[in-house]
């Protein structure tokens, strides 16, 4: 993998860049659709990469070994011929999903035991098969095994969890380095900063993790319940030790205020599944703000979706029409709600990109800013 840097805003520290992976070219910033099992709610690869203008999207470590298992994954040739899609994957290490199973999980230095949310059966994840297990899926951006701490969370406790996350980095690092990717392309690992909302904790952290000198570097542990000014006074004091010529990634983020926050403060890529599940519940993210398509208001309402949109369903339906659907639980008012708010995101973070190169940022994020929240 490489990482080019292509502009700098002058005002701020958000930057532009590209990411080359062996299945593509990535502009950042981006933001990277989830999905959780093999496939992004709703959405067709066609869809993906024709209409939304996805670059890259997820894929879930902990899901995808439970359901369809590592034999099915292995013997299709990896997750891109399993699921049909032919850009970049980043798969993330399962360590999230383990942490929200706290009544059936137990976390050792070994590694973490916990049953299956589908059967009850019992499974271990270890640093080492985890790294396994993400060679077998093939992803081309593999993430560290990390254990994520709840908010709020004890200091101390929040100690003992990086130091061991430190731990088992290292061994996260010695299997993958020891071992070769299973298909025909390269793959490449991120390490993630922990530390919950405790700068020490955090400047630690982040020192550790850029000491190992990998080609990226994620942040995690945030936007899980904190304040929003938590999660940027963080991020700030991670990106002013992360290495500036690799890019970093913050983990689960967000809204799209939060997005263009942090990409001011450094950050060049995201995922989050807001954008899926507030869409099948019938919230819209649009440019003038939040829109619940559910209210009596909309009920009426014969205007497109989102009028000056390059995205099909957002001109050739209306709000009354997608209203209709979503009141009806019909499958089709979910998959334009989620074509909806996944094109809008990846508009949001390409424009983004298309501001920072021009130089014109800092003054259009402070007008989205305000724009973007409001509710219509």
């Amino acid at each position: 993998m490489k990482f080019n840097l292509t502009a700098q805003d002058p005002l701020s520290k958000a930057r532009a860049g590209e990411v080359t992976t062996d299945h593509g070219v990535i502009q950042t910033p981006i933001f990277m659709p989830v999905g959780t099992a093999g496939t992004v709610k709703a959405v067709h690869q066609r869809e993906l990469k024709d209409d939304i203008k996805a670059q890259i999207i997820l894929g879930n470590t902990y899901h995808l070994y439970l359901r369809p298992g590592l034999n099915t994954i292995e013997q299709a040739g990896g997750l891109h011929k399993f699921n049909g899609w032919e850009g970049p994957i980043l798969t993330d290490s399962g360590g999230y999903q383990v942490y929200s199973l706290t009544e059936v999980r137990k976390i050792k230095e070994e590694g973490v035991t916990f049953r299956s949310h589908i059967d009850g059966s019992k499974h271990l994840f270890t640093p080492e098969n985890v790294m396994d297990i993400q060679r077998i899926i093939g992803a081309d951006i593999i993430m560290a095994f990390d254990e994520c701490t709840p908010y709020p969370c004890d200091y101390n406790y929040a100690k003992r969890s990086i130091e061991m996350t430190h731990r088992w980095l290292k061994r996260c690092c010695e299997r993958f380095d020891s071992t070769q990717p299973r298909y025909d392309y390269n793959q490449t690992f991120f390490p993630i900063v922990q530390g919950s909302v405790y700068k020490d904790l955090r400047v630690r952290s982040a020192e550790v993790i850029a000491s190992f000198e990998r080609e990226g570097n994620a942040i995690g542990g945030l936007s899980v319940g904190e304040p929003a000014e938590e999660m940027y006074a963080m991020t700030e004091v991670v990106c002013n030790i992360l290495p500036e010529h690799k890019p970093r990634y913050l983990m689960g983020v967000g809204t799209p205020v939060n997005i263009l926050e942090n990409i001011a403060l450094g950050i060049d890529m995201f995922d989050c599944v807001m954008p899926t599940r507030n869409a099948r519940n019938g919230m819209l993210f649009t440019k003038n703000g939040i829109i619940n398509i559910k209210n009596e208001k909309w009920k009426n309402d014969f205007s497109p979706i989102e009028a000056d949109s390059d995205l099909y369903s957002d001109v050739c339906y209306t709000k009354a029409y997608l209203r209709h659907l979503i009141h009806s639980g019909e499958m089709l008012g979910a998959q334009i709600a989620t074509l909806h708010n996944l094109h809008f995101y990846i508009w949001l973070v390409q424009e983004a990109r298309n501001k920072i190169i021009s130089g014109e940022f800092y003054d259009w994020k402070k007008v989205m800013v305000n724009r973007l929240g409001q509710r219509l």
